[in-house]
């Protein structure tokens, strides 16, 4: 393991409890919320099946955090999920997650979210356009893709490059940042809760979405499964983020103790308010206006219903600050990956190198920052989260399979926290995950399939690391 800068200098130790779950709910919260129930009642028809895909999505996430922090309290350290499946499986595992986590997941997800920054802000500036100019189209098995400079993905790039300059200046800054944003982002979403089941409930919709028409014509039945597991994406997604917090872990005051309680927390928190939301959206609009909202904009189209053009107003400054939240807790905790990947020299050595005087991986953030502002020009909100779902829910799976790996391997490992319902819960986890991976590949191959390749063209990359390592 080479030794670098960042290893003498050592991370600042200034995470408390409520600043890491702060972390796990405010990565978590972001755009989706707002804007994926359009497209997962577009796939399954009824409301009933809307609500079950969250709550499905929902167990899914709980039995990841629940397995999580067991193997966050055994190594909690800088690096997080990298260093879960390092131990549990292999090295090589572990790069192919800091790889793909790189190249895709934690940098696509930022410039998703940074993009839908921008295409709420065009709600006060028009000039905001989507349209790509100084671009091309690439065709990919998923379709065209536009690729090129638009004005709504330049605002993008500069909110990306903002929050990475305000991560570099210091740990502190950056979590006090995170804690406020979070607040008022739940706030908002427990404001638009309030205000659509108190006034702005609609005896009509509430008649349509919970009458004769819960339910798919017919009932359920098992030719729903396939289409049930593709709606699954934008849920999960929406709530995909909440293992950051473990990629901070050499940051926290008490990782061991606050790592498992902020994760397990974080997720049964926001899971519950994501379904108070969708409740609240069908209290408010019948299922085909929630399916149909402009640009998929649901919470703007519940806000409109009940306050008018003003709603529009306020929904889009909450989903701004939000979506700010959600890309800034990202930032800062994705770069502690690639600063671990390079003290096991499979990154450059620099990422490795924390700075001189706010001791936060500046280089690593500044590389992040460049790759995803790369993303910001190459696709639209809903096609980057289809590129990322398959990969992220690979390596869930795979992480929980190594805690039963550790289990047997290490079975006198000092365990500060231990999985609850252990084996059964995280063996469902490890099913469930299977299962809709599966579903994906049959169901979306346009996206998924690239995206195992992806996964693939990380093993020479990391046998390339290796070989240089040792010279």
């Amino acid at each position: 393991m080479p030794a670098t800068q960042g290893a003498e200098i050592g991370f600042v130790k200034a995470l408390s409890r409520l600043d890491a779950a702060a972390l796990v709910a405010g990565s978590m919260i972001g755009s989706g919320i707002f804007i994926v129930s359009a497209d997962i009642l577009r796939l399954v028809h009824a409301p009933g099946l809307l609500l079950l895909v969250w709550i499905s999505a929902g167990l899914v996430t709980i039995f990841g955090a629940l397995t999580q922090g067991e193997l966050a309290a055994m190594f909690p350290r800088a690096g997080g999920q990298y260093v879960y499946l390092r131990e549990g499986i292999s090295p090589l595992f572990g790069y192919l997650y800091g790889w793909t986590l790189f190249t895709i997941i934690q940098t696509g997800t930022i410039a998703a979210v940074a993009v839908a920054f921008a295409r709420f802000a065009a709600v006060f500036v028009p000039a905001l356009s989507p349209d790509v100019s100084f671009g091309l189209t690439l065709g990919l098995p998923s379709g065209p893709v536009e690729v090129g400079l638009s004005p709504q993905r330049a605002l993008a790039i500069v909110v990306v490059a903002i929050l990475t300059w305000i991560n570099v200046r210091g740990v502190k800054i950056a979590a006090f940042l995170q804690s406020s944003l979070t607040l008022l982002k739940i706030a908002l979403l427990v404001g638009l809760i309030g205000v659509a089941i108190g006034i702005g409930r609609n005896a009509e919709a509430i008649g349509e979405n919970f009458g004769e028409a819960f339910w798919p014509e017919g009932g359920l039945a098992l030719a729903h499964l396939p289409v049930f597991g593709a709606a699954m994406v934008g849920a999960l997604f929406s709530m995909d983020a909440w293992n950051n917090v473990g990629f901070a872990a050499d940051e926290l005051e008490n990782p061991k103790r606050d790592l498992p309680f902020a994760m397990a927390s974080g997720v049964v928190v926001v899971t519950i308010l994501y379904l108070a939301a969708n409740l609240a959206y069908l209290s408010v609009l019948p299922a085909e206006a929630i399916a149909h909202a402009p640009q998929d904009r649901v919470g703007t189209a519940v806000f409109e219903a009940i306050l008018g053009a003003v709603g529009a107003s306020v929904m889009a400054v909450g989903i701004m600050i939000s979506t700010l939240g959600c890309a800034h807790g990202m930032i800062l905790a994705g770069a502690r990956v690639y600063y671990a990947m390079a003290h096991d020299g499979l990154f450059f050595k620099a990422v490795g190198v924390l700075h001189p005087r706010h001791r936060t991986p500046a280089v690593a953030l500044v590389v992040q920052a460049v790759w995803t502002s790369v993303l910001c020009l190459s696709g639209t909100y809903s096609q980057l989260l289809d590129y990322v779902i398959f990969a992220t829910l690979l390596f869930y799976m795979l992480t929980t399979a190594g805690l039963f790996a550790l289990r047997i391997k290490r079975p006198h490992v000092e365990r500060p926290v231990k999985v609850v319902g252990y084996p059964w819960l995280p063996a469902l986890h490890v099913l469930l995950t299977a299962l809709i991976c599966v579903d994906l590949l049959l169901e979306k191959p346009g996206y998924t399939w690239p995206g195992l390749v992806l996964v693939l063209l990380g093993v020479p990359v990391y046998f390339a690391w290796r070989a240089v390592a040792a010279k």
